[in-house]
C-alpha cells in the first residue's frame, strides 16, 4: 500500500512573473497527479465489516513468537493439536524419545522409574544392573503342621518352624527357569524331631537330606530351578 506524493507544486506558479515558463501548467503535470493519486487509492485497504473488526482487537502484550523466528519461549501456552510441532513431545502423544531430558520433579511421570525417586518395581526387567546393598523381602511363614506350599509372591527368602515330632511335606513352587530362594527350617525350641521332605525337587548324589532333629536347631536349604526341574542344596545343624 503507497500514499499519494505529489509530484508537482502547483501553487507555487502563481508566484512566478508572466512570460516565465515554468508558470504554465502542462497537461503531462496534471496527468502525472491524476496517476499518482490513482494509484494510492488503489493500493489502500477499504474500509469495511472486516477492518472494523480488525480495529476492535486488542493488540498481544509482551513477546511475540513469530512465524519465523528463533526464540526461547517462557511460560507460553502451544495447543498441541492446532500446530504442527516439530520434535516435540506432545501432552497426549505417544512418541519414542531420544536424547530427551525430563525433570523428574517438575512432572507428573506414570510408570516411569526416577533417578532418584524411592519405588516399587514389579514385573520390571532389569538388564546388567549394578545393585549395591541391597535386601531381600523376608517371608516368615511361622509354625507348619503336615503340609505347607511354599509361594514365592511376596520374597524369596522365607522362615518356617516344624511342629515338634511332626512330619511336613513342603509342595513346590512352579519350577520357572532363574528362579531362586532360600528356606530357613527350625526346629521347635522345645522338642524338636520335626520332618520335612519337599515335592519335586533333586538334591545331589548324597540324596534327600534328614533334618537336624535336635531342637532349636536351623537347616538352611537353597533351591534353583531351571525351568523343568528345582535342585537343591543344603547347610544344617545352626543355633538361630
Amino acid at each position: 500500500m503507497s500514499n499519494y506524493t505529489k509530484s508537482t507544486n502547483f501553487a507555487s506558479k502563481d508566484n512566478l512573473s508572466s512570460g516565465n515558463p515554468l508558470k504554465i501548467v502542462k497537461g503531462t503535470e496534471i496527468d502525472t497527479e491524476f496517476n499518482n493519486i490513482a494509484t494510492a487509492v488503489a493500493t489502500k485497504q477499504d474500509y469495511d465489516a472486516d477492518l472494523a473488526a480488525f480495529a476492535a482487537k486488542t493488540a498481544p502484550t509482551g513477546d511475540v513468537v513469530g512465524t519465523s523466528d528463533t526464540q526461547t519461549l517462557t511460560n507460553k501456552t502451544i495447543a498441541y493439536g492446532s500446530n504442527t510441532l516439530t520434535d516435540v513431545v506432545g501432552v497426549t502423544a505417544t512418541q519414542t524419545l531420544t536424547n530427551k531430558t525430563i525433570a523428574y520433579g517438575s512432572n507428573t511421570l506414570t510408570d516411569v522409574v526416577g533417578v532418584n525417586a524411592t519405588q516399587t518395581l514389579t514385573a520390571k526387567t532389569l538388564t546388567n544392573p549394578t545393585i549395591t546393598n541391597y535386601v531381600e523381602t523376608v517371608v516368615a511363614i511361622g509354625t507348619v503342621t503336615s503340609s505347607h506350599t511354599l509361594v514365592l509372591t511376596s520374597g524369596t527368602v522365607q522362615t518356617a518352624t516344624l511342629t515338634a515330632s511332626t512330619a511336613c511335606t513342603f509342595t513346590m513352587p512352579t519350577a520357572t527357569a532363574g528362579k531362586s530362594f532360600i528356606l530357613l527350617l527350625k526346629q521347635a525350641a522345645s522338642t524338636g524331631n520335626g520332618t520335612a521332605t519337599f515335592t519335586g525337587v533333586k538334591f545331589n548324589v548324597a540324596g534327600t537330606p534328614t533334618v537336624t532333629a535336635t531342637a532349636g536347631k536351623m537347616d538352611i536349604f537353597t533351591f534353583v530351578a531351571d525351568g523343568t526341574n528345582w535342585y537343591g542344596s543344603y547347610s544344617q545343624g545352626y543355633t538361630p
